[in-house]
């Protein structure tokens, strides 16, 4: 049984009948959100050695969360379909029940760290990572009764067409700076270091795929299942592959030029700005390189403080790479907002 088929369960058999019970009328909304591997449908029974069980994300009014959360504790019988209602998890060692509850808009902080019940500053949606809006957006909700959450997840399918723009041109910005290292590091005789160079720019060729199909990438652990499941640009897995199976440079950079000519066209074909080929020789070297379709998508961001966020710090993904710092919504968003600075003024160019 996957994790959110228990959790479908847990509630409908037994945490919704002592709530409604309880507390007649209650606005809420019930699913399985937050992290795990069962919350992206990816669980099997490797998943269960720790945090999976019968748990539950359930979701109150604000004055009403202590007291739902208190009661439960009370009330839940010590086991659910063989297994035990309350366990101890990785991040609490105290043994209490599985049921997160919490208000949406203190959910939604305690993953994205900014309030998500109104519309997103730019600024704040460069401080998410995918991983964190996926654990809003992602799991299933088995109901929402006030309809509030429903909201909050359908305002975060997706960014703002110049955050996207922005997002999009950062990760093309990244590609370039050292796409023509994987032939000069080769040339020098330095395989690992051509190698190392490589891996990297596979993780940003996958990352960049994620955004041209509008799709929130996972953290590593689950970055090349869900890529993939994307519906254009799953393709590039096979040069990606070949690019890092490879025994020499040229043929690895041979290879990550044919996924990064295969995104450009998919760029192309969504009707964002391309260029007339996405790779140009760097200088006279005989190596790849990246041509102006940086630039080409920062030319197209009309509010000007997003434009000039894209030509070096976008997404916080993309270059902060501390796992405790991208864990930690409030770390996070603090690293974000030093590295964007103040908010700049709004609107298109007059």
């Amino acid at each position: 049984m996957s994790g959110t088929s228990r959790a479908r369960g847990y509630w409908e058999q037994v945490v919704r009948p002592l709530v409604v019970d309880r507390w007649p009328g209650l606005g809420y909304a019930a699913g399985r959100l937050g992290s795990g591997s069962d919350v992206l449908g990816l669980d099997d029974g490797t998943s269960t050695d720790h945090d999976w069980g019968n748990r539950l994300t359930l979701l109150v009014d604000a004055d009403r969360v202590a007291d739902v959360d208190a009661w439960l504790e009370d009330v839940l019988p010590p086991a659910f379909d063989g297994l035990p209602t309350r366990f101890a998890t990785t991040w609490s060692p105290q043994v209490r029940h599985g049921v997160d509850v919490a208000s949406v808009a203190g959910f939604v902080h305690s993953r994205l760290g900014v309030d998500a019940t109104a519309p997103l500053e730019p600024s704040a949606w460069l401080g998410l990572t995918g991983q964190s809006v996926l654990e809003v957006v992602a799991g299933d909700v088995f109901e929402d009764v006030a309809g509030e959450l429903t909201a909050v997840r359908e305002r975060l399918a997706w960014m703002p067409h110049d955050v996207w723009l922005a997002v999009l041109a950062g990760e093309w910005a990244a590609i370039a700076q050292e796409l023509p290292f994987v032939g000069r590091a080769g040339e020098r005789g330095d395989d690992l270091g051509s190698r190392v160079v490589a891996a990297r720019l596979v993780e940003r060729t996958v990352r960049l795929g994620f955004w041209l199909d509008r799709r929130w990438p996972p953290y590593a652990k689950w970055l090349g299942t869900l890529h993939a499941r994307l519906p254009r640009a799953s393709v590039t897995a096979a040069p990606l592959g070949r690019a890092l199976a490879a025994d020499d440079w040229r043929t690895r950079e041979a290879a990550i030029v044919e996924a990064l000519e295969t995104l450009h066209d998919l760029q192309r074909d969504t009707g964002l700005p391309a260029a007339a080929s996405a790779v140009v020789p760097f200088h006279t070297r005989g190596f790849a390189g990246v041509g102006d379709v940086p630039e080409l998508l920062r030319d197209a961001v009309d509010d000007a403080g997003v434009r000039a966020w894209s030509a070096g710090t976008a997404s916080v993904e993309q270059w902060a790479t501390s796992v405790p710092v991208l864990m930690d919504p409030t770390a996070r968003s603090r690293v974000a907002a030093a590295a964007l600075g103040p908010e700049p003024r709004r609107g298109p160019d007059a």
